[in-house]
């Protein structure tokens, strides 16, 4: 059984698998910083500071904070701007990675359209080349 699972975890597929996911964790990182740190302040900026994640609507007479954090402590609060922020967070990382996928597509599409060099001719084939240009010259 130990043997059969050595065979399993070391096939080329889960090494693969274990690869991208890792990879795609620390992408995901950098991606997820870029969103918050790059983008959103710039469309905070445009927008005269806009901030969707605090806008929320009290769901009880108790709620009277005007800080979501606060009003969660009040009682039942729907928080729709956080919300918001996750869809236009998940939009822009979508967008995203549509553009680093459709790059690594393009740049695929050129190495295929490289037209692969004629195989060098065998041994064989060379000296039948010689004794066809020899016979030819004769």
């Amino acid at each position: 059984m130990l043997e059969e699972f050595k065979k399993f975890a070391l096939k080329g597929n889960v090494v693969d698998l274990a690869v991208g996911v890792i990879i795609g964790a620390a992408f995901g990182a950098i991606v997820t910083s870029m969103v918050a740190d790059i983008i959103m302040p710039v469309i905070g900026a445009v927008t005269g500071g806009l901030d969707f994640s605090n806008y929320f609507t009290g769901l009880s007479k108790t709620v009277t904070a005007t800080n979501l954090a606060d009003a969660k402590k009040q009682g039942a609060v729907l928080a729709w701007g956080n919300f918001m922020t996750l869809v236009l967070n998940f939009a822009i990382v979508a967008f995203v990675l549509f553009m680093v996928i459709r790059a690594m597509n393009r740049l695929k599409k050129n190495e295929e359209a490289a037209p692969a060099p004629p195989p060098k001719p065998t041994r064989e084939e060379e000296l039948l080349t010689e004794i066809r240009d020899l016979l030819k010259k004769s």
